[in-house]
């Protein structure tokens, strides 16, 4: 296993990584987010890429999802870990609760979702029935539950198109159509991956109850709290599955 951690909001760097060397890395479709780390976490050599660019300056329909899979790849990684700030919607998805979702609905526009646009003559279709690693998810679960995080395992990601936060009549839509949470990052990294064949999951934090799932309109301040206090288990749930 060659592993590779997608950083999302509040994850821009990786405690406990003794990083080596970055690289910069060009792919056909341009240049990933920022500079490839690699290092050592753990017991594991792992590679670190910020989706959100060194400094956070990156809004999520502006990410060139494209380039990051696509380096990930050429640099010969086989597994992603994606981490992702998202909103609760559904009951059991509190803040600062951690989740490791099986699904995937994909309300996104306008975005490069595809290595297989057709421009070499060919058709290509990819299963995407189940989007998640199931192998990945199980190690990250363990890795929880090692650490003595409580987890949630499953749930469905809806990801939304940003940078603008929902209105509550969209989270009760999303709502009906299955989604326990809401992001805007989830998509179409998950779908890239399965095309570039690697093997791929989400850890997500819940940062804050998602529109009209709590009283008043939705606080920065509080997103800002619960991420920091989020990102520092999935720091610790790193670290663990590193030593698996």
């Amino acid at each position: 296993m060659k592993l590779a951690i997608i950083g999302g909001s509040g994850l821009g760097r990786i405690d406990g990584l003794q990083e080596s060397r970055r690289e910069t890395v060009t792919t056909p479709y341009g240049e990933p987010s920022a500079p490839l780390q690699h290092g050592i976490l753990g017991n594991l050599e792992i590679m670190f890429l910020p989706r959100h660019g060194e400094g956070h300056t990156l809004p999520p329909h502006r990410i060139n999802y494209r380039a990051n899979i696509a380096a990930l790849k050429q640099a010969g990684v086989t597994h992603v870990v994606a981490v992702a700030a998202v909103g609760g919607i559904t009951q059991a998805m509190i803040p600062q609760a951690l989740v490791v979702p099986d699904q995937i609905i994909d309300y996104t526009y306008g975005r490069e979702h595809t290595f297989f646009d057709g421009r070499d003559g060919n058709v290509t279709h990819v299963d995407f029935t189940y989007p998640y690693s199931d192998a990945l998810r199980y190690d990250l679960v363990a890795a929880a539950r090692c650490a003595d995080i409580d987890v949630i395992d499953g749930g469905c990601y809806g990801c939304t198109q940003g940078p603008r936060l929902e209105t509550a009549a969209e989270i009760a839509r999303m709502e009906r159509d299955g989604c326990d949470l809401v992001g805007m990052t989830g998509m179409p990294e998950a779908a890239l991956a399965r095309e570039a064949g690697l093997e791929y999951a989400c850890l997500a934090v819940v940062v804050n109850r998602a529109a009209g799932k709590a009283e008043g309109v939705v606080s920065m301040a509080e997103i800002d709290a619960n991420l920091v206090a989020g990102m520092e288990k999935v720091r610790k749930v790193l670290g663990v599955l590193a030593a698996l």
